[in-house]
């Protein structure tokens, strides 16, 4: 038996709700891609999106979220156990985490170019 009170089914989404508030009233960056990500998503309408592109996309722009939360929740972690103390450990795991933020980045803007790419080209034309 855990030590841990069993937190039951309607807790769990309480608590992940307010994961999410915390993160978004944190983290620039996540707002950022969030914005960025509506802005994607309302051209991906007006372009005339398949489904297929669409579920393409939301895919890609949770990849990229879902590693900035993961992220923050890395450095939070770190900070609270390290008490904001400088360690070469802590910066190295800390940038790692802030990589693969830009490597999922990164992967969106080419994935962005290849779905967005012809439509625009013929869109202009």
């Amino acid at each position: 038996m855990s030590k841990f009170k069993q937190q039951g089914f309607s807790n769990t989404f309480r608590n992940a709700r307010k994961g999410m508030r915390i993160v978004l009233r944190s983290e620039v960056n996540i707002r950022v891609h969030c914005c960025i990500a509506l802005v994607v998503l309302a051209m991906a309408f007006l372009l005339n999106f398949s489904v297929t592109k669409i579920c393409m996309l939301l895919l890609t722009i949770g990849f990229v979220i879902v590693t900035e939360m993961v992220n923050s929740a890395v450095e939070f972690s770190l900070d609270a156990v390290f008490h904001n103390k400088y360690s070469k450990l802590v910066g190295m795991a800390k940038d790692i985490a802030a990589g693969a933020v830009m490597f999922a980045t990164v992967i969106a803007i080419v994935i962005g170019v290849l779905l967005f790419g012809s439509s625009v080209l013929e869109f202009i034309s």
